[in-house]
């Protein structure tokens, strides 16, 4: 039985059949598309094949840390300082305190008792110049040594800095006056 177009209208027929064709037509089309998103997603990703993992890093190998210098027994004499041709026991001890106060206290203390604000950073301690048993077996060169040129001229720590381009020999002179002064107890020449 044919019908007519004006039948189809009618019942609605045509419409749903419209509308049952556009759904396929609109789902084939996503269909595609997610293909398309698959495929290009996969190309993405490349070939498929897993990438062989990284050759492990070869192990790193440190140097040992160099063992600190051994610090000098107490019992042990320090050495002797180099031969100096300048007399280092003619100082002014009032002109040297001034400058121990100025260059030294801040690690010696202003008594000399190696208590000054740095001394709590350094290791070792700054020495003690109060400590008249082991000062006052020290000689006036043996002193204006460490100051001139620091301790490592004299087997000593590299914490006490030379004043060799600071201080000149006359004001080296007064210092060690000045730490003599500070010894209990006392220095006798």
């Amino acid at each position: 039985m044919q019908r007519s177009i004006s039948t189809e209208v009618k019942d609605g027929r045509s419409g749903r059949r419209r509308c049952a064709g556009q759904r396929r037509a609109a789902s084939s089309a996503i269909r595609n598309a997610a293909a398309l998103v698959c495929v290009a997603a996969l190309a993405a990703c490349g070939s498929g094949e897993q990438a062989a993992p990284p050759a492990p890093a070869p192990p790193v190998e440190e140097a040992p840390a160099p063992a600190p210098a051994p610090a000098p027994p107490v019992d042990e004499a320090p050495a002797p300082a180099p031969p100096r041709e300048v007399d280092f026991s003619g100082g002014d001890a009032a002109r040297g305190e001034a400058v121990y106060l100025a260059n030294c206290a801040s690690c010696h203390g202003p008594r000399g008792e190696g208590d000054g604000p740095v001394a709590a950073t350094l290791d070792p301690r700054p020495a003690n110049h109060a400590d008249g048993t082991r000062m006052n077996a020290l000689s006036d060169d043996y002193l204006a040594g460490v100051i001139l040129h620091g301790g490592p001229s004299v087997g000593k720590s590299p914490m006490m800095a030379p004043f060799a381009g600071v201080l000149d020999e006359g004001q080296v002179a007064d210092v060690v006056a000045y730490i003599r002064t500070l010894a209990d107890p006392p220095y006798r020449p």
